[in-house]
């Protein structure tokens, strides 16, 4: 194998997706070794269309676009917080699973992260603000300016975390799944 084989071997193209209904946000990192480099990260904007029918499809047209386009290695997206509105975590999952569909169609592997674990894994602080984490990811990538909308700074902390895990999910003892989510995350369930 020569040297550019066994480096593009080793390269590796993340897609971390920040699941939502009104804005998706998406953030795409190359990976190499320890070192990451930023390729795009933005927003998918939901609010202008009228039913959830058709954001559903915008979503799945944009994930397939951005597939398309980074062909990614695999795909990270941040597990829904719960809430009391039913409707709504409804909604958001019906999102993050249209978003799946489009990397499954594609044979790309993907991995579900606490929003708890991002921001643990991204500033060493499981409880960080949003602005936390996109100050340090600016520092970590280099940006210059943020974005005004953060849901982009949220799925780029996604895509490095699944680096910084390399896809392995890091749970607590043997209890894995939502209960296990709930316990390690109390203030992320809405009352």
């Amino acid at each position: 194998m020569s040297k550019e084989q066994e480096k593009a071997a080793k390269e590796k193209i993340i897609l971390g997706i920040d699941p939502g209904t009104n804005v998706m946000g998406y953030g795409v990192i190359l990976t190499e070794g320890k070192k990451y480099k930023l390729l795009q990260y933005g927003v998918i904007h939901l609010k202008k269309y009228e039913t959830h029918e058709l954001k559903l499809k915008k979503i799945f047209e944009r994930i397939t676009g951005i597939l398309e386009e980074f062909m990614p290695d695999s795909v990270a997206l941040e597990a829904p917080f719960f809430g009391v509105n039913v409707q709504s975590m409804l909604k958001l999952g019906r999102a993050q699973g249209v978003a799946m569909a489009a990397a499954l169609a594609r044979g790309i592997p993907i991995t579900e992260y606490s929003p708890k674990k991002v921001k643990q894994s991204v500033t060493g602080n499981g409880n960080a603000s949003k602005e936390q984490v996109a100050a340090m990811l600016q520092t970590l990538f280099n940006i210059t300016e943020l974005p005004k909308m953060l849901d982009a700074t949220d799925a780029l902390a996604v895509a490095l975390c699944h680096h910084f895990h390399d896809g392995r999910i890091q749970t607590k003892g043997r209890n894995a799944g939502w209960k296990s989510f709930i316990q390690e995350n109390p203030d992320r369930l809405k009352k």
